[in-house]
C-alpha cells in the first residue's frame, strides 16, 4: 500500500516544490502585475489589447505543441530534458525584454517568455506523478502554490515595487530590475528541482522517440479520454473554468490601467493576493479533503463568477466619466497644441516632443490627489539652447495657469471621474483579495485531482492534453476580451464575458459527480495493485 498523508516533504518532494518558488515571480512581475502597467506605457491607449493578443498567440503555441511534447516526455530520460530546455528559454527570454525600450520587440519577447513558462510547467505539473503518493498530492501541490505565493511571488515582487517607488515608476532601471531580477531568481531556484528531481515512471523505448510514436500515442490517449466519461467531462470543465482563472491573472492590471487606476494602488492590491493566497492554498487542500474534492472546486469557481461581476461593474461605473473627463481634456489639448508658438524656438520638434510629454503627465495629474503636482510638473526638453530654456520656464508658466483654470472651469467632471476612480480602486482591491482566497487552491487541486484520475507511466502524455485544454481556454478568454471590448470600445464588457466561461465549467463538473466518482476509486485501486506489486 501506499504512505498514508503524513510526515515531513522528503527532497524530492521539497525540490519539486521549490520550483514554484522559483517561477512564480514571473506571473506576479511579467504576466500580472509590473510588466502589464509598464508594456501599456509604452504601447499606449491600446496597450490592454495588444497584451491581450500578445497572450493569446503564445499559450496557442504551446497549445498546440503540449499534447505531442507530453507524449514524447513520457519516455524514460525526456521529461527532464525537456523541462531543462523550455524553462532556459524562458529565463533568457525574460531578460531580453529589459534591453528594449520598443513595445513591439516587448511583446514579441514576452510571447517567447511566456512559452518557456507555459512549457516548462507542462513538464513540472506531471513530475508531480513522480515526487509523491496519490494520498499526497493534494498537499504537496498546494504547497507548491502555497510556496511560490509567499516566497517567489511576494519577495522579489516586493523588493520589485520598493525600487520602483523608490526610483519612480517611470525610471527606466527601476523597470529593467523588476525584469532582470525575475529572470536571475527564476534560474537560481530551479537548480534544486534539476539536481534532485528525475523521472520515475516512464514508457521504455529502444532508440529515440520518434515524430510518429508520439502522434500514436496522442490517438491512444485521446481515444482513452473519450471513453472515460468522467475524465471527459472533467476537462471539459477545466477547460472552461481555468480560462477564467487565468484571463483574471493575465489581464487584471492591464484592464485596470486602460480604466486609469493608479499602477502603484494595483500593484499594493496584487501583492494582497499573494500573501492571501499562501494560506488559503494550504486551507483549500484541507477543505477538499473534507467536502471532497469535486464540491470544493465547484465553490472556487462560484467565487470567480463573483469576482467577474465585482471586475464588470467596476469598469462599467468607471467608464462613462473617464470618458468625459477624457473629452473635456482632448479639447483644451487640441486647443494648446495648436496654439503653442513651435516657430519660436530653435528646436521646434524637441519642444513638440516635450509638450507632448508634459500634457500626457498633466492629463493624469489634473485627477490625481495631489494638489500640487501639476505645478511640479516640469515643461522641459534635453540640450536646450539658452533661450528656448527660458522661453519653455515662461511656457510652462501660462500652461499651468491654463490647466488650473481648465480644472476649475470642469470641476464637476473632474470630481465625477477621480470619485470613479476612487471607488473603482476599493472594488479592485476587494476583487484582489477574493482572487487571493481562491487562486491557488483551484490550481492545485485541479492539478493534483487530475494526477488522481490518469496513470502514472503515462502522466506526462495525460498533462499534456491537460495543459492543451487549459492553454486553449487561456487563448479564448483573453482573446474574448481583447475581441469584446475593441468591438465595444468599453473593457468592462470583455470583463463581463468571462462570467460565461466559468459558469460553463460550474454546469459541467456539477453533472460529472458519479462519473468522477467511479474513475477515481478505479484509480486508487489501481495505484495500490502496482505498489503491492
Amino acid at each position: 500500500m501506499q504512505a498514508a498523508d503524513h510526515g515531513r516533504f522528503n527532497q524530492k518532494e521539497r525540490s519539486w516544490i521549490l520550483y514554484d518558488w522559483a517561477n512564480s515571480v514571473y506571473a506576479t512581475n511579467i504576466m500580472a502585475a509590473i510588466f502589464p502597467t509598464i508594456f501599456v506605457s509604452f504601447a499606449g491607449s491600446r496597450g490592454d489589447v495588444w497584451w491581450g493578443y500578445g497572450t493569446s498567440i503564445a499559450t496557442l503555441i504551446v497549445a498546440l505543441l503540449a499534447p505531442i511534447l507530453g507524449s514524447i516526455a513520457d519516455y524514460k530520460g525526456m521529461k527532464k530534458k525537456l523541462f531543462t530546455a523550455f524553462m532556459l528559454l524562458g529565463v533568457v527570454s525574460t531578460a531580453s525584454i529589459a534591453l528594449t525600450g520598443d513595445w513591439r520587440v516587448m511583446l514579441v519577447g514576452y510571447i517567447v517568455s511566456k512559452i518557456g513558462f507555459s512549457g516548462s510547467n507542462l513538464f513540472y505539473d506531471s513530475f508531480l506523478t513522480d515526487v509523491t503518493t496519490n494520498e499526497r498530492m493534494d498537499k504537496v501541490s498546494s504547497w507548491g502554490y502555497a510556496m511560490g505565493y509567499i516566497g517567489g511571488s511576494t519577495i522579489p515582487f516586493v523588493i520589485s515595487i520598493v525600487v520602483l517607488m523608490t526610483m519612480g515608476y517611470s525610471s527606466p532601471f527601476a523597470q529593467k530590475f523588476s525584469i532582470l531580477i525575475t529572470s536571475v531568481w527564476w534560474l537560481l531556484f530551479s537548480l534544486p528541482f534539476l539536481k534532485n528531481v528525475d523521472q520515475v515512471h516512464y514508457i521504455e523505448k529502444a532508440g529515440r522517440p520518434t515524430l510518429k510514436d508520439a502522434v500514436g500515442n496522442i490517438l491512444i490517449t485521446a481515444r482513452d479520454i473519450a471513453k472515460s466519461r468522467g475524465l471527459l467531462l472533467f476537462i471539459l470543465a477545466y477547460f472552461f473554468y481555468i480560462d477564467g482563472v487565468g484571463t483574471v491573472i493575465s489581464i487584471s492590471t492591464a484592464y485596470g490601467s486602460a480604466l486609469g487606476l493608479g499602477a502603484t494602488g494595483m500593484i499594493l492590491a496584487l501583492l494582497v493576493t499573494q500573501i492571501v493566497a499562501m494560506p488559503s492554498s494550504i486551507l483549500f487542500a484541507k477543505l477538499s479533503k473534507r467536502i471532497s474534492t469535486r464540491k470544493a472546486l465547484l465553490l472556487a469557481i462560484s467565487v470567480y463568477m463573483l469576482i467577474c461581476l465585482v471586475g464588470f461593474y467596476m469598469g462599467f461605473s468607471l467608464e462613462p466619466h473617464q470618458a468625459a473627463y477624457q473629452d473635456a481634456y482632448a479639447a483644451e489639448r487640441r486647443a494648446i497644441e495648436t496654439g503653442f508658438p513651435f516657430e519660436s524656438f530653435d528646436d521646434p520638434e524637441g519642444v513638440r516632443s516635450a509638450l507632448k510629454t508634459y500634457l500626457d503627465q498633466t492629463e493624469k495629474a489634473i485627477t490625481g490627489s495631489n494638489q500640487g503636482l501639476l505645478h511640479q510638473l516640469a515643461l522641459e526638453s534635453k540640450d536646450v539652447s539658452v533661450g528656448d530654456a527660458a522661453l519653455l520656464a515662461l511656457a510652462q508658466q501660462e500652461l499651468a495657469m491654463r490647466l488650473t483654470a481648465f480644472k476649475d472651469g470642469n470641476i464637476q467632471t473632474v470630481r465625477d471621474y477621480t470619485d470613479a476612480i476612487s471607488f473603482s480602486t476599493r472594488l479592485f482591491w476587494a476583487m484582489a483579495a477574493l482572487v487571493g482566497t481562491m487562486q491557488g487552491g483551484i490550481q492545485a487541486v485541479s492539478r493534483s485531482y487530475f494526477g488522481r484520475l490518469v496513470p502514472k507511466k503515462r502522466s506526462n502524455e495525460y498533462f499534456g492534453f491537460f495543459d492543451i485544454f487549459g492553454k486553449f481556454a487561456t487563448v479564448v478568454g483573453p482573446l474574448l476580451y481583447a475581441v469584446v471590448g475593441s468591438l465595444t470600445g468599453r473593457s468592462s464588457f470583455g470583463a463581463l464575458c468571462l462570467l460565461l466561461l466559468f459558469l460553463a465549467g460550474f454546469i459541467i463538473l456539477f453533472l460529472a459527480g458519479k462519473p468522477l466518482e467511479e474513475l477515481e476509486a478505479a484509480r486508487t485501486l489501481q495505484a495500490a495493485t502496482e505498489a503491492e506489486g
